[in-house]
């Protein structure tokens, strides 16, 4: 597996538009500080990786587990469909999206980007989200 955390750091855009959830093998798990959608990032804790092809085989596969742990823990939320994407083309550090989407959410069928403007949670609402995400990791 890639060398984890050696000199890497968290992108600043990516640290103010998300909230740390749970450190992952590989990955931090983030939520999106966007209410209008359950939206996990995970990031690689791999320096300078922008791309999957720069992490090597076992870190694309620990990553691949990762992502199904996100859907798996968004399953709480019953999203009628979950988006995957890692598009990078305005944070170039590697991360990959995980929504999930309802047939009534705001920007249902389009994609979440530039839909609607986000909606920062509550602090209540905030705690209340993490919690069960972390729950439904943990369990």
């Amino acid at each position: 597996m890639s060398n984890p955390i050696q000199g890497w750091h968290l992108h600043p855009q990516l640290a103010d538009d998300t909230h740390p959830v749970a450190q992952l093998p590989l990955c931090e798990l983030r939520l999106m500080d966007d209410a209008n959608h359950p939206w996990l990032i995970l990031v690689p804790r791999v320096e300078d990786a922008v791309e999957w092809t720069d992490l090597d085989e076992a870190s694309q596969l620990q990553l691949n587990a990762e992502i199904n742990q996100a859907c798996r823990a968004l399953q709480v939320f019953r999203p009628y469909k979950l988006n995957i994407a890692a598009l990078g083309n305005l944070v170039s550090q590697l991360h990959v999206h995980v929504i999930a989407r309802f047939e009534d959410d705001i920007a249902w069928p389009r994609p979440v980007w530039g839909t609607a403007t986000a909606k920062p949670y509550s602090p209540e609402s905030l705690i209340e989200r993490i919690k069960r995400l972390q729950a439904a990791l943990a369990g």
